[in-house]
């Protein structure tokens, strides 16, 4: 009888790759890649032209700013343009320096098309709370996403899985019990949870919630391939396809995970052609997937009071979601 073992190096070639677990979200589509390649060609150009204005900053105090990063700008672009900024028209104490070089660091990072509020610390000393505050999951994140799909039948929901790499690098969904086993190149699966609320279907607003404990409903615990929550255009042969927005709380902050439940749950994100999302949808081509960072709420990492940092909506969230 063979007994399992998480030390790769303990198992003969055969024997690990008999007890690599198996990933249950499907792989890239073949399109993404010419279509990210691109992307990315876009937004370095975007990039290079970037300047970080004063209207995008959300909160400033002497130990960290708050900024809503614009869609197609890569995060690293938003930091080295920080110090500029604050040359010109902050109001503020002067940032810690070394050398004459800013202690800017950044305690959450953004995707080139994830738009929204990213956290700037201002010193390495308020860079390290605030990093562990994220570890330590005491940062609660609230996403809005737009997605075209089959009408889900449920209001909210959570899933729980595993998350890694398949054998080809790309990030993919495990089964939850698949946590802590050893993936291909030695990494390991690790647990996601993910809580989601219909917000609005085709403009008409459907609920609307502002706490993280008001998003429970039905709890899927993954254990095999996606069972596509969404109910097929109610009877329609899965052909119809509404536009939908929802609101995401993040329980755990893997790579690509809001990405990678919404597909599994048969609600990929417009325009994210990575996991299975539209490219083209009302006769307009996606410039990028339609996620926005909406909220972080943390304890001030000096000050230690709560705070609430709200990044405006993009217009794609708004035409969705019309005032009551």
């Amino acid at each position: 009888m063979s007994t399992f073992t998480n030390n790769p190096s303990e198992l003969s070639p055969s024997t690990t790759l008999q007890n690599y677990p198996k990933p249950l979200s499907p792989p890239l589509p073949a399109i993404s890649k010419e279509i990210e390649l691109a992307r990315a060609m876009s937004a370095s150009s975007r990039s290079s032209l970037f300047s970080l204005s004063a209207f995008e900053v959300l909160f400033e105090d002497q130990w960290l700013m708050a900024v809503n990063k614009p869609q197609g700008i890569y995060y690293e672009v938003v930091l080295t343009s920080v110090p500029v900024l604050l040359l010109s028209c902050s109001k503020t104490a002067p940032i810690d320096n070394t050398k004459g070089s800013p202690g800017l660091h950044l305690p959450n990072r953004l995707d080139r098309d994830t738009s929204g509020v990213m956290i700037i610390t201002k010193s390495h000393k308020v860079a390290a709370k605030l990093f562990k505050a994220f570890t330590d999951h005491k940062v609660t994140k609230t996403y809005i996403a737009s997605c075209v799909c089959p009408s889900p039948d449920w209001k909210r929901i959570t899933v729980k899985s595993g998350h890694g790499r398949s054998k080809f690098g790309a990030w993919r969904v495990y089964a939850a019990s698949d946590a802590g086993r050893i993936l291909p190149g030695g990494s390991s699966v690790r647990e996601m949870e993910t809580s989601f609320e219909v917000l609005s279907i085709n403009g008409k607003r459907r609920s609307l919630g502002e706490s993280l404990e008001e998003v429970c409903g039905e709890t899927i615990v993954v254990k095999e391939k996606s069972v596509k929550c969404a109910n097929n255009g109610g009877g329609g042969g899965g052909e119809m396809q509404d536009a939908v927005l929802i609101r995401v709380f993040p329980r755990s902050g893997r790579t690509h995970q809001i990405c990678l439940h919404c597909q599994f749950i048969g609600l990929s994100i417009k325009g994210d052609v990575k996991y299975e999302g539209v490219h083209e949808w009302d006769g307009e081509v996606c410039s990028g997937h339609e996620l926005h960072a909406e909220s972080l709420s943390f304890d001030h990492p000096i000050i230690g009071l709560p705070m609430k940092v709200h990044a405006p909506l993009p217009s794609w969230a708004t035409h969705l979601l019309p005032e009551s």
